[in-house]
């Protein structure tokens, strides 16, 4: 058992994706699943897809000269998605361990030299986990 992520709870990303050193921020959680926990709708997988966090500062330390991307959550970690416990019909997230997160580069790093590398990777896996304000329903 573990707690249901629930709308406002925030998605921490780690600092480190790959190769690139991110300049992380949260991400907020908007759950859109039918039950509430303390008057807060309560998060379903689809809910995920929401959670786009940028443009955020990288580097690499090839590539000094900073760029932009965007932050996503990639997928779930299996214990993040409840197997018993649903809102109508659709399985609630739970806190659980780590999700799969995705850097998406939009504006790339830059190797400063003449003439200057621009960062060819298009994106960097890594990942983060969920702080929630629910501390009263759990969910399996």
């Amino acid at each position: 058992m573990d707690y249901i992520v629930i709308d406002g709870d925030a998605a921490v990303f780690e600092d480190q994706f790959g190769a690139a050193m991110i300049e992380v921020q949260d991400g907020t959680m908007v759950g859109s699943g039918f039950a509430s926990v303390d008057g807060a709708a309560v998060c379903i997988e689809a809910d995920i897809a929401a959670v786009i966090v940028g443009p955020v500062p990288y580097s690499t330390s090839s590539h000094s000269q900073k760029g932009a991307g965007l932050l996503i959550i990639d997928s779930l970690a299996d214990d993040q998605l409840a197997t018993q416990t649903t809102t109508n019909g659709e399985a609630v997230i739970l806190v659980g361990s780590k999700f799969n997160a995705k850097f998406q580069v939009a504006v790339p790093a830059i190797q400063p030299g003449s003439p200057p590398q621009p960062d060819l990777t298009p994106d960097y896996a890594g990942y983060g986990v969920f702080d929630s304000q629910n501390d009263l329903v759990r969910g399996t």
